[in-house]
């Protein structure tokens, strides 16, 4: 027979690890909560001849505990370490992003991705390993010392979430900008048509004919660390002409240059897909496809 001590003052640990240990798919469990004046304890005892199999499933059941109840104070608590400059709001964001990241499996990154995905393939290992050689497991004190591979993973997902953070607030600020750039001028040009093919701007004025993207007539401190590579000078140029209203005709999906457009030119923006402009740079976009 081999048994375990889960010891915890966290209720709902409690409460979780009860209910999932009932669900063992193993003959000859048998186990037990009992309350002391600090921490509950559960007597976990295995009477069977599987004693490998039991311990990986256990360590399952201790693992996804752990994920489930402990994962968001963790996260939390690296943040007040590592990010204290943050305020509380900006915490909360950042945390919630974290665990978008994590519920998702699923970001721009790869090394984050991974870390996504190993963190609980490393906690899995340190919870069987400790459980294998030990009577008793002290959840908190475990998850504080022994689950160092684990946090490393969270930490990095974590550093990644502060950089999307700060990046999008960076947007929003340079967006926020722009329009009061624009809200403090006068329209300068009635209408404007943009091209969006293959991932970049053409310019037409309101004789379609084509405006020379301007690269060095705009106030340099209205330019941002956020690039768009050549679209750079599309933008440069739509804030100097200032263009009552902006048609932007679609021969590509709109992606982020666009949207961000939107945000800058508000109501001014129109969005076409369907026109003798539009068909005539599909037209065109065929042609050049087929050489």
């Amino acid at each position: 027979m081999v048994s375990l001590c889960i010891k915890t003052n966290n209720n709902t640990a409690i409460d979780y690890l009860m209910v999932n240990i009932a669900k063992i798919n193993l003959d000859d469990i048998v186990f037990v909560k009992k309350n002391f004046s600090k921490y509950t304890n559960i007597i976990i005892h295995y009477r069977g001849n599987n004693i490998p199999e039991f311990y990986k499933e256990l360590a399952s059941v201790i693992t996804n505990c752990i994920i489930d109840k402990y994962e968001d104070s963790i996260i939390y608590k690296l943040l007040l370490l590592n990010y204290f400059y943050f305020d509380e709001i900006d915490m909360n964001i950042i945390k919630n992003n974290c665990k978008l990241l994590i519920e998702n499996k699923h970001s721009d990154t790869v090394s984050v991705e991974t870390n996504i995905a190993n963190r609980t393939k490393y906690l899995w290992a340190s919870v069987l390993r400790y459980i294998s050689y030990n009577k008793s497991i002290f959840l908190d004190g475990f998850i504080t010392f022994r689950t160092g591979e684990y946090i490393n993973c969270l930490d990095e997902i974590l550093d990644f979430a502060v950089s999307q953070f700060v990046v999008n607030r960076e947007y929003a600020e340079f967006i926020e900008m722009l329009k009061i750039y624009i809200s403090s001028r006068t329209p300068c040009t009635e209408i404007i048509h943009l091209i969006y093919l293959n991932g970049e701007a053409i310019l037409l004025d309101k004789q379609k004919n084509v405006i020379s993207l301007a690269k060095n007539n705009l106030d340099k401190c209205y330019l941002s660390d956020i690039s768009f590579s050549a679209n750079d000078y599309a933008l440069n140029s739509l804030l100097s002409l200032l263009p009552s209203k902006l048609i932007i005709h679609l021969i590509s999906p709109a992606d982020d240059f666009i949207n961000t457009l939107q945000a800058i030119f508000g109501s001014s923006v129109s969005i076409c897909t369907d026109c003798d402009i539009c068909t005539i740079y599909k037209s065109l976009n065929k042609t050049k496809g087929s050489y």
